[in-house]
C-alpha cells in the first residue's frame, strides 16, 4: 500500500483504540497503576528469592509495602482535604474584600459594570466551597478505586515468578521483545525511583516553606506537591496554585509572592536542573514527546492518566518501537538522540 495510505490507516486505528481505552479508563486506570506498582517493587522480589526467603514472603512483602504507602497516602490526603473544606468558609470575608478590591482597581482602569459582575459571579465564594466539596468527592473515588487497586495488586504479585519464568522462556523466540520489557521495566523503575526520591525533597523543602511563612494545612499542599511531580511538564504549576491562592485569602498578596518564590526557588531549581541529572536519558522520551504523551494520557485516562504519562508511553514504545528491530528510526525520533546502531556505527 501507499505509505500515505498506511499512515492514515494507523492513525485511525490509534484514535478508536485511545477512544475504547477511553470508554474503559475506570478499569484500564487502576490496572495501569497496579502494573507500575508491581514493576517498582520487583527489586525487593528479587532479592527476596536470591536470599533464598520463601514463596509466601516473596510475594507479602512487596505487595504490603505498596499497601502501606497507598493507605498511608490516602489517610493524609483524607485528614488533610476535610481540614480544607472546614477552613474555607472561614476564609469567605477575605475572599469577599479581595474581590470589592478588585472591583474598585478595574472601576478606575476603565472595565464597565456588566463585566465586574460577571467576574464577581465567576469568582463567587460559594464556587471555592464547592471546589473543596469536589476535591472531597474526587477522594471518596479514589477510596472506591482502591479496592480494586488492592486486589490488582495481589494477584499481579502471585503472578510475578510465573510471567518472570514465562517471558524469560522467550528469549530465543522473541529476543527483542524480552529486550523491550527489560528495558520498559528498568526504565520505569529508574523514573519512579528518582521521581520520588526528588519529590519528597522538594515536598519537605515546600512544606519547611509554607509553615515558616504561616501557610494553613501545608502538610496537605506538600503531599499535593509530592504527587504532581510525577506529572510531567505542568506539574509544578498545579501543585503550587492551590497553596498559593490559599496565600492570598490568608495574607493577602504579599504572601502569595513570598510562597511563589519559594516554590520557584525550591522546585525550579531541583527539577530543572538538578533532577534531569541523575535522570538523564533513563526515559528515553524527548521533551515534545513528553509533552504530548502528558496530553495523550491525561485525555484518556483523566487524572491518573497524567500521573501515569510516562510509564504508559515507555510500555506503548516497548511494544510498537523497541520490539521491532527495524524501527531504529522510530525511537530515535521518540527519544530525540541517535539511534544505538547509528552511534556504534559513527
Amino acid at each position: 500500500m501507499p505509505r500515505a495510505l498506511t499512515i492514515l490507516l494507523g492513525i485511525a486505528c490509534a484514535v478508536i483504540v485511545l477512544f475504547g481505552m477511553r470508554e474503559v479508563a475506570s478499569i484500564l486506570g487502576p490496572v495501569v497503576l497496579a502494573l507500575v506498582l508491581v514493576i517498582a517493587v520487583a527489586p525487593v522480589r528479587s532479592r527476596l528469592a536470591g536470599a533464598g526467603a520463601p514463596g509466601w514472603v516473596q510475594v507479602a512483602v512487596p505487595f504490603l509495602i505498596v499497601l502501606f504507602v497507598l493507605l498511608g497516602m490516602v489517610a493524609v490526603l483524607t485528614v488533610s482535604v476535610t481540614q480544607l473544606a472546614s477552613l474555607l468558609p472561614a476564609y469567605a470575608p477575605q475572599f469577599q474584600q479581595l474581590l470589592t478590591d478588585a472591583q474598585n482597581f478595574a472601576t478606575t482602569h476603565g472595565v464597565s459594570n456588566a463585566q465586574l459582575d460577571k467576574a464577581i459571579q465567576a469568582f463567587d465564594p460559594a464556587k471555592v466551597l464547592g471546589l473543596a466539596q469536589s476535591l472531597l468527592s474526587s477522594l471518596l473515588g479514589i477510596l472506591s478505586s482502591l479496592f480494586l487497586i488492592v486486589v490488582l495488586l495481589l494477584a499481579m504479585c502471585l503472578d510475578t515468578p510465573a510471567i518472570a519464568r514465562v517471558i524469560a522462556s522467550g528469549k530465543e523466540s522473541k529476543p527483542h521483545l524480552v529486550e523491550a520489557f527489560g528495558t520498559f521495566a528498568h526504565k520505569t523503575r529508574r523514573y519512579l525511583i528518582v521521581s520520588t526520591i526528588f519529590g519528597l525533597i522538594c515536598s519537605a523543602l515546600d512544606v519547611m516553606a509554607l509553615s515558616i511563612l504561616g501557610v494553613p494545612l501545608p502538610l496537605l499542599w506538600g503531599v499535593l506537591a509530592l504527587i504532581t511531580n510525577y506529572i510531567p511538564n505542568i506539574g509544578f504549576v498545579l501543585g503550587l496554585i492551590p497553596p498559593a491562592m490559599l496565600a492570598l485569602l490568608d495574607g493577602g498578596i504579599k504572601q502569595m509572592l513570598l510562597v511563589i518564590a519559594a516554590y520557584i526557588a525550591i522546585n525550579v531549581v531541583i527539577q530543572s536542573f538538578i533532577q534531569p541529572k541523575f535522570l538523564g536519558d533513563a526515559v528515553g522520551l524527548s521533551t515534545t514527546m513528553t509533552f504530548l504523551s502528558l496530553i495523550v494520557w491525561a485525555f484518556v485516562l483523566g487524572p491518573l492518566g497524567a500521573l501515569l504519562a510516562i510509564p504508559l508511553s515507555l510500555l506503548t514504545r516497548a511494544f510498537l518501537v523497541d520490539s521491532d528491530p527495524s524501527a531504529g528510526w522510530a525511537a530515535a525520533l521518540i527519544s530525540g538522540a541517535p539511534s544505538e546502531s547509528r552511534r556504534s556505527g559513527a
